[in-house]
């Protein structure tokens, strides 16, 4: 599985790790890469899908200092994401730019040749990702320095 962190203002990847699946892939390479990325020096916001919203992953994040816009998965359960912070309008925006993150993903599928990669191993497919991921950087540059 390919994971990827964005900085939501600019749309840029800052961040890439490829792990293997199991349940809980997603949550830990998140984790690694908010610590390789930002070590708790000041409050960031991480918005994410319903797969993230589990409590352990919600204590984590705030212990690192990092505040969890998750969207609530409450089918069913009890989300781990409460008022306290949902009622913020920073939340609302979080989950409207959250899709952003696809773009990226499917931009590296369709042309960045990671739809069938033809490579085996974890560190391979780890440095075409990132490669991948570059690639896309490159090709929005343009168009955030014409703005």
């Amino acid at each position: 599985m390919g994971h990827a962190l964005m900085e939501n203002r600019s749309g840029l990847v800052v961040a890439t790790t490829v792990t293997k699946a199991t349940g809980t892939a997603e949550r830990k390479a998140a984790e690694e890469m908010i610590v390789r990325h930002s070590p708790g020096v000041r409050r960031i916001t991480l918005g994410c899908d319903k797969g993230y919203d589990a409590a352990s992953f919600v204590a984590d994040m705030r212990a690192l200092n990092v505040t969890p816009h998750i969207a609530q998965n409450i089918s069913g359960r009890r989300s781990a994401i409460d008022s306290r912070t949902t009622r913020h309008p920073g939340y609302a925006v979080s989950q409207r730019k959250r899709k952003r993150i696809e773009e990226p993903f499917g931009w590296g599928k369709t042309i960045g040749g990671l739809a069938r990669p033809m490579l085996r191993g974890v560190e391979k497919l780890r440095f075409k990702f990132t490669l991948t991921m570059a690639g896309y950087n490159l090709i929005r540059l343009p168009r955030l320095l014409a703005a």
